[in-house]
């Protein structure tokens, strides 16, 4: 299956601003038929590293005036559904890989020491495994309403948990710490998901946000927003949440202008 991602994020900066962007997909993720090439206008030096977590980044100074974002790339997946494996299971901690552990850790949107009782009296003597994390995804997309208007930038894990609203990265950060209460490493992913198998979302569209769970030997993909096997899924950025992730970080003020994102299957 072959999916054309891109974006076009126009800024108004008042004054020149040192940036860094995470907005290039996972490095080694993904066959790109055509390359992503980030164009920044006006150009400008820009330079390219690999943060802690693997995440592509880019770092320059955007000059005054306004600045544009654009990249437009075409991407080659399997066209399969997340993988489902009820049978995954969960490791003792003992037995966990050392890169994990830091994702079993409280986080700035991941407060786990304020949910580990409720999280052991709500999910601690029934399944564990895959059918654990999927109890909590179906425990936390059923507590909480999706919608725009409660986007918060500064709600945590704990506050989604009681005010019952919220985007797609608070569904994500209330499964993520309910998973490290209970001692399964979780870790926040951002991407692209376009709406390939299911049917067309009238809102614009919008870089996403699910998270990945370690059972058995490897990470395995949730959502506990849509709650149910996804197609098409690029990873933009993993970390431990989404302070970790955000996908444009300015040291200075800037107005968002324009924001229009496209992930859509092409013919092959």
């Amino acid at each position: 299956m072959r999916i054309r991602i891109g974006y076009d994020i126009q800024f108004s900066v008042p004054a020149p601003t040192p940036l860094l962007l995470l907005l290039h997909t996972y490095p080694g993720c993904y066959q790109l038929l055509t390359p992503e090439h980030l164009v920044v206008a006006p150009e400008v030096p820009v330079e390219i590293f690999s943060d802690t977590f693997g995440n592509t980044c880019s770092r320059l100074v955007a000059q005054a005036g306004l600045l544009k974002l654009y990249n437009d790339a075409v991407a080659e997946v399997d066209g399969k559904p997340d993988t489902v494996d009820m049978n995954a299971q969960q490791l003792q901690i003992q037995d966990l890989p050392t890169h994990t552990l830091r994702f079993l850790l409280p986080s700035r949107y991941c407060e786990v020491d304020r949910l580990t009782e409720f999280a052991w009296r709500q999910f601690g003597s029934g399944v564990t495994g895959y059918q654990r994390v999927q109890a909590v995804c179906n425990y936390v997309h059923n507590h909480v309403q999706f919608g725009y208007p409660f986007a918060d930038s500064s709600k945590s894990a704990f506050d989604v948990f009681n005010q019952r609203k919220g985007v797609c990265r608070d569904f994500a950060h209330l499964a993520i710490t309910l998973c490290r209460c209970l001692g399964i490493p979780a870790r926040y992913a951002t991407g692209y998901l376009g709406d390939i198998g299911v049917p067309p979302n009238a809102n614009p569209m919008d870089f996403s946000a699910w998270f990945e769970a370690f059972l058995s030997n490897g990470w395995y993909t949730f959502d506990a927003r849509h709650n149910h096997p996804r197609i098409g899924r690029i990873v933009m950025a993993h970390g431990r949440d989404a302070a970790d992730t955000a996908l444009t970080t300015s040291f200075g003020a800037m107005v968002l202008q324009q924001f229009k994102i496209w992930t859509t299957e092409i013919a092959a």
